[in-house]
């Protein structure tokens, strides 16, 4: 499963010259907690959180402050610098982390976790936004049907990723966890088979006693 089967194509964008205000209040409507920032040409230079807008109610260190401002250090560079932001282009988050449309969804999952971030734009080759996916995208994708699950494990892992016959391996899940059981040509086949099966979106354990065509001449000799 890849990024783009996830992702939402309707994305709230701001611009850098939207108002803090603004995209505030966009938030709130939209019940979420932060979007892309693009620029004329449709490409992403940023994205504004819940925590960019939050850092406006910090103390400033210059004696003042909000609701806010006993939880943050004053003295936080990042914290300052959007103390006094006005508009989306002084308060985002830039570079933006993005990711593109073709990519596998374990690898928005590792970005996502190493970044601590909660989502990412997905771009084109040349930046232009897409869609984005949320960590909540993830944990849909991972409470998927078992039927999904082993459709896609015979498909794209079997057939497309091992050049195998899906006919020769039988699959089977069962709240997750895949069994696997079979014949394949080579050890190389047995050992990376559970492997890929693994990094399918919604699979908890894989279990394989699955075979392979050498061992079973050598145990023949």
């Amino acid at each position: 499963m890849k990024v783009e089967d996830v992702m939402t194509r309707d994305v709230a964008t701001a611009t850098p010259g939207t108002p803090l205000k603004e995209a505030a209040v966009e938030l709130v409507r939209r019940g979420i907690s932060g979007m892309p920032v693009i620029d004329e040409d449709n490409i992403v230079v940023g994205v504004v959180s819940e925590a960019d807008i939050l850092a406006k109610e910090g103390k400033d260190g210059r004696g003042g402050g909000g609701f806010l401002g006993w939880l943050v250090d004053p003295s936080d560079p990042w914290l300052s610098a959007r103390f006094d932001a006005v508009t989306v282009g002084d308060a985002m988050s830039r570079p933006a982390q993005t990711i593109a449309a073709a990519r596998p969804l374990a690898e928005a999952a590792t970005i996502m976790l190493d970044q601590r971030i909660n989502r990412l734009p997905v771009v084109d080759e040349a930046g232009k936004l897409l869609g984005l996916v949320t960590r909540g995208d993830l944990v849909r994708a991972f409470a998927r049907p078992d039927e999904e699950i082993r459709s896609e494990i015979e498909e794209d892992v079997i057939r497309l990723a091992l050049w195998l016959d899906p006919g020769a391996i039988e699959v089977t899940v069962t709240n997750g966890v895949v069994t696997l059981a079979g014949e394949v040509p080579s050890a190389a086949d047995a050992e990376l088979l559970p492997t890929f099966a693994r990094k399918v979106p919604g699979v908890v354990e894989v279990r394989s006693t699955v075979t392979h065509a050498a061992r079973q001449e050598l145990v023949s000799e």
